[in-house]
């Protein structure tokens, strides 16, 4: 199937690029990640000023309206540069899920400042001991008779520590619900940290934190979170493929120019053939990619598309990062060369919601939900 963006999504694309080049293309990145927030303010206003940030959210939102093709392809520009913006985190997880549960005068609320780069909103979902799970267990929630409030522990909480609104999941009446609590509440604590690829993450604390209830009523939101997360592997599988054609395009411009033994690199066979297999790699990767984000985009099972694409791009990130820095020997290692920096980010975005062998046994424990057929009937 030959699959062509329109003129819109080449524009933006082109739009994206052309921003993201400019801010981190030479070498910026290294500076900008160093310091908290760990991401550029300005970048992040300028991406709203194209409308990126609100992609995915309706008109009446304060969004542009667009779907999960729109928010793949700024994914993978993000992923092509490094780009430290936490555009899926809080546009499509946090936001998505606001989107998603949220009453009218909450989308307006939260979705309007995230569009206009005014807000940095973070789901807070993860806790210690849970292995990517869709429901809430740590953290409590009790019904006061103003209001609810929260106590217990989120932790790893991408970009908690600089969230100006957090997302948070937490058990009320025996079932998962979703929270909003505001930056500033009282007895919210947050201790931010640096993440092995440059990110930033947090350790969140609710010490009967006042907290608003996403959305009506006492609906188990279990299985909105599982859609969310489906459609945020989606994009993280997008992220992944640009940042795998940038770690394949710099590998082979190493050996094209290289030099060993009076040749260059890409003259020995076995060194080509290895080149060639990352090439495979990444071809199978943003097939199922491009595959997953046209399900979500008809308004399919996401859940099942987003572990199809985690397990596929998990598999390439890992073989592409790991010969990426083989094929540059020791150069590879060093922080002062990319494709370390892209390894490390693969890696990150792996273990973000689930990795791949998580994914794999995801998927091998519903085989049994399909029909099987008797050869010899």
């Amino acid at each position: 199937m030959e699959y062509t963006y329109d003129n819109e999504q080449i524009a933006l694309r082109e739009a994206v690029n052309a921003l993201l080049n400019r801010a981190y293309g030479g070498g910026q990145r290294r500076a900008v990640v160093a310091a908290d927030p760990g991401f550029d303010e300005k970048t992040w206003a300028r991406l709203a000023e194209m409308g990126v940030l609100g992609l995915p959210f309706a008109e009446e939102d304060g969004g542009m309206g667009a779907g999960p093709v729109e928010v793949s392809i700024v994914a993978e520009e993000i992923g092509r540069v490094l780009a430290p913006e936490p555009f899926v985190e809080c546009v499509v997880l946090a936001g998505g899920l606001v989107s998603a549960v949220g009453t009218v005068e909450q989308r307006a609320a939260l979705l309007g400042p995230l569009a206009e780069g005014a807000s940095v909103p973070a789901f807070a979902h993860a806790e210690p001991g849970s292995r990517w799970e869709a429901s809430a267990r740590g953290v409590q929630a009790t019904d006061d008779g103003d209001g609810w409030r929260l106590s217990g522990v989120k932790e790893p909480v991408p970009h908690g520590a600089r969230a100006d609104v957090l997302v948070v999941s937490a058990v009320a009446g025996g079932v998962t619900r979703l929270f909003v609590v505001q930056g500033d509440a009282p007895g919210l604590n947050r201790t931010g940290y640096r993440t092995h690829d440059g990110g930033r993450a947090a350790n969140v604390t609710f010490d009967g934190t006042p907290a608003q209830l996403l959305g009506e009523g006492g609906a188990d939101r279990t299985t909105d979170i599982e859609q969310a997360l489906g459609r945020a592997r989606i994009a993280y599988g997008s992220e992944s493929i640009g940042a795998m054609e940038t770690a394949l395009g710099t590998t082979s411009e190493y050996l094209r120019t290289r030099k060993q033994f009076g040749v260059t690199l890409n003259k020995f066979q076995a060194l080509t053939f290895r080149a060639a297999d990352m090439y495979i790699s990444l071809e199978l990767a943003r097939s199922t990619v491009l595959w997953a984000t046209l399900v979500a985009d008809a308004g399919g099972d996401v859940v099942t598309a987003g572990l199809r694409a985690r397990l596929q791009s998990s598999r390439a990130g890992r073989h592409i990062g790991k010969e990426a820095i083989q094929l540059h020997g020791g150069i590879g290692m060093t922080a002062e060369y990319p494709v370390g920096h892209y390894t490390s980010r693969l890696t990150a975005i792996d273990h973000q919601l689930g990795d791949g062998d998580w994914a794999l046994t995801r998927l091998a424990a519903a085989v049994d939900d399909h029909l099987t057929v008797d050869p010899l009937s």
